[in-house]
């Protein structure tokens, strides 16, 4: 230390000559040798970080181009070691400050607290840099899309910049760490309400991951944010949606846990989608089949064995119970409405994109004032949206084509064709 003394004095007894040899008074003297030791530290600093950068930093980037893993280079986009290169002008800005005013604690001092500073900029900036490194090697996983981070992680950023600000304050008035967050306990209160939605959204986070409530890319509706279609990214404070007009819903990530929404999810991993759709029937064209229709309708593929069957057991009910026939009233008769139920039960459970593990169902919902509606509930082998659409649109095309054969009429509301038809019948 004697010996960096006696080099600094003599460096600095040099420098004064020379100055004092322009005939300059000791204040400005010293206020030049501080200038000018400051931009040669600067000076000195920079070349190393420059060194440092093209020598040092581009031979590593080559090595992790070479390399099979890609973990490495994700650490490299991230500018992990670019951060870390700071590290050499740190180091030569404190051996040179040691050097040049060590016999001179109070500039020293000032010096000290200037690399501190920088030291801590730099070490949190590079464990933020690692942190999205991580976090982009995890995303590289299969399971990382049911199980994201991404909220966990903005949470540690926060942490890092939260140390980094409180070293900083330490460093710049001399308080310990400690004593500045016993003097933050006052203040707990208004960071509660300024971090409100941040802690919410951890919490909320957790147990969204925890229990697998939602991942990036589930189908999800939530009516009371205006949010259906597909979940882009899942923050710390956010969850967003693109919905599928092309608009972007923003929901708060505890409104998914407070509030109810709909996750599609199970739908596509069980591979059916459900088609739950009714035709309303005119009441009016229900009748019971006459043997004309009934010899029709054996001639249908889908029927024939159930037309057999089923006028065999009517048959012998009839002449079990001594049924007078004459009246249709009487005894067990079958309709065009029965008969056609029959036919979509076996030609939907014959179609070759109907799930057969799933429900299937053809059943009377309640007559209203728009007819009678014939329900069809079954799952679609197809979950993507354009092809589970052209199934049921498929479907309901050869139905509506195919009432009439059986004398039954599809209800709707009187049109303008409708109308001229009375007005002429009412003329003629």
């Amino acid at each position: 230390m004697e010996e960096v003394k006696s080099q600094t004095g003599w460096l600095s007894q040099w420098f004064t000559d020379k100055l004092g040899m322009l005939n300059i008074s000791d204040y400005w003297i010293g206020a030049i040798e501080s200038v000018v030791s400051l931009i040669a530290i600067i000076a000195l600093a920079y070349l190393a970080f420059f060194i440092a950068r093209k020598i040092f930093l581009l031979n590593l980037i080559r090595m992790v181009r070479k390399t099979r893993s890609k973990m490495d280079d994700y650490l490299v986009q991230r500018k992990v070691f670019h951060w870390l290169a700071h590290l050499v002008p740190i180091v030569i800005i404190y051996l040179l400050s040691h050097w040049m005013w060590g016999d001179d604690p109070e500039r020293l001092k000032l010096y000290h607290k200037i690399v501190s500073l920088y030291l801590t900029v730099v070490l949190v900036m590079s464990f933020r840099a690692l942190i999205n490194a991580f976090e982009d090697i995890y995303n590289t996983f299969p399971f990382a899309a049911e199980r994201p981070i991404k909220g966990y992680l903005q949470v540690i950023h926060l942490v890092a910049v939260i140390v980094g600000v409180l070293i900083s304050i330490s460093i710049i008035f001399n308080v310990k760490v400690l004593n500045i967050l016993a003097g933050m306990g006052a203040m707990a209160a208004v960071l509660m309400l300024v971090f409100r939605d941040s802690i919410l959204g951890l919490v909320a986070g957790v147990q969204l991951s925890a229990n697998r409530m939602v991942k990036v890319g589930d189908w999800i509706s939530m009516p009371s944010h205006h949010a259906d279609g597909t979940v882009m990214e899942i923050t710390l404070n956010t969850v967003k949606v693109r919905n599928w007009d092309k608009t972007i819903s923003t929901i708060p990530t505890y409104a998914m846990v407070s509030d109810s929404f709909i996750n599609w999810r199970g739908m596509e991993e069980s591979g059916g989608r459900r088609i739950a759709r009714a035709i309303n029937i005119d009441l009016r064209s229900v009748k019971f089949c006459t043997p004309e229709m009934l010899e029709k309708f054996r001639k249908i593929h889908h029927l024939k064995d159930y037309i057999d069957q089923r006028q065999k057991e009517i048959e012998e009910y009839n002449r079990k119970h001594n049924v007078d026939e004459s009246l249709p009233v009487n005894g067990r008769r079958m309709t065009n409405l029965g008969v056609f139920r029959k036919y979509l039960e076996n030609y939907i459970s014959n179609h070759p994109k109907i799930h057969k593990g799933m429900t299937l169902i053809i059943r009377h919902l309640e007559p209203t004032e728009k007819g009678l509606p014939i329900q069809i509930y079954a799952f679609s082998k197809e979950v993507e949206w354009a092809k589970y659409e052209s199934v049921q649109a498929d479907i309901f095309d050869h139905i509506l084509a195919i009432i009439p054969l059986f004398e039954l009429r599809v209800f709707q509301n009187p049109g303008g064709e409708d109308l001229k038809e009375i007005i002429n019948s009412l003329s003629n």
